[in-house]
């Protein structure tokens, strides 16, 4: 869309509706997966459904607690799911949802890039 609006000729009052209609929604995705710790609690529950623990060890550096409202913080805008299990002790799981997965395209695009700026920035070549 935006390379749409960027070649052809649009007078300024149109490119400004234009604009402010492209960061709506891209002010929401990020106001959702914004700060240190949620794209990669995302990544790890990419690999599947995992226990807090587990999680609390593969993102390295985030506390308890913070890992605790974190997922809160997720499971509020649908992004993963919390299972509670009647054993003893209870056993907690956490995975993403469907709507979670949908986030799949927009890590491997945001890894594509990083990719590359790191690349760029190191100039180190093209493999």
């Amino acid at each position: 869309m935006i390379k749409q609006i960027k070649s052809s000729k649009v007078n300024p009052d149109v490119s400004s509706v234009e604009c402010k209609k492209q960061l709506l929604p891209v002010r929401d995705s990020l106001d959702i997966l914004n700060g240190k710790w949620k794209l990669p609690i995302i990544i790890a529950l990419s690999f599947g459904r995992k226990r807090f623990k587990v999680i609390e060890r593969e993102v390295k550096g985030i506390t308890a607690k913070m890992l605790s409202k974190e997922l809160k913080d997720l499971e509020m805008n649908k992004l993963v799911k919390r299972t509670v299990y009647d054993t003893k002790p209870v056993t907690v799981e956490y995975e993403l949802t469907e709507y979670g997965k949908t986030l799949d395209d927009v890590i491997d695009a945001l890894r594509d890039w990083g990719v590359k700026h790191r690349n760029k920035i190191l100039g180190k070549p093209k493999k």
